[in-house]
């Protein structure tokens, strides 16, 4: 019988690490497309084969990334032996908390792209053309003449045009009035012209497909 559960556990463990993780969403950063809470939220399963052998990241894609160490939240260690094996449990079956501290953004920009915000009308804006985002939610403050990119004040939605670096990308949260992503420094007054931080293809977990739990819920996040 032990025999039969630590195969079964190897199983899951080998299948997670090399073919398909299972997840969570632990914050409101993505919303409504993938909801989150602190204690509880959307379980996701991230295709970690999606962009094996070079197959390109694209902006659109929703994908799992490990948390760069220069970003805030960072998972403390465990703090005691009994919370490294609940983390360990949580690393091979994806129930639980795990050692394995990620993100789930929205890919803005890729490597060679130029990104900036906004235009006229508040929209991104990818190598100078506009971006559909019919996925953002509740959006940062944007009004043409009293609050945009060209007033005194601006709208903490603007950033400058910025060249993403090759083997970087751009993330964004949908719920872009709650995200900490890439342009979460530049939203303050004041924010340097290199504020938009970049992550390393090499950090991508890989690309999420599906969503398992709740049962209501259960589908594809667009």
């Amino acid at each position: 019988m032990l025999v039969n559960v630590a195969v079964g556990l190897l199983v899951v463990g080998l299948v997670q690490t090399f073919v398909v993780k299972i997840g969570r969403i632990p914050s409101g950063s993505m919303e409504q497309t993938l909801q989150g809470t602190e204690g509880g939220g959307d379980r996701i399963l991230v295709n970690r084969l999606a962009y094996v052998g070079g197959a390109p990241v694209h902006p659109g894609d929703i994908v799992a990334v490990v948390r760069p160490s220069d970003w805030p939240g960072a998972l403390p260690p465990p703090a005691n032996p009994l919370s490294a094996l609940v983390r360990g449990v949580g690393d091979l079956t994806g129930i639980g908390p795990s050692n394995e501290d990620y993100i789930v953004k929205r890919v803005a920009a890729v490597g060679g792209q130029r990104i900036s915000c906004c235009d006229a009308q508040g929209r991104l804006l990818l190598d100078g053309k506009p971006v559909d985002e019919p996925y953002v939610y509740e959006d940062l403050p944007f009004e043409r003449g009293t609050l945009d990119c060209s007033t005194t004040v601006h709208s903490p939605r603007c950033f400058p045009e910025t060249l993403v670096p090759s083997g970087r990308i751009v993330l964004l949260g949908d719920h872009r009035s709650d995200s900490e992503d890439s342009a979460a420094d530049c939203r303050y007054a004041g924010a340097p012209a290199d504020c938009l931080r970049t992550v390393p293809d090499s950090s991508v977990v890989g690309q999420v497909f599906f969503r398992v739990w709740p049962l209501d819920r259960i589908g594809v996040p667009r």
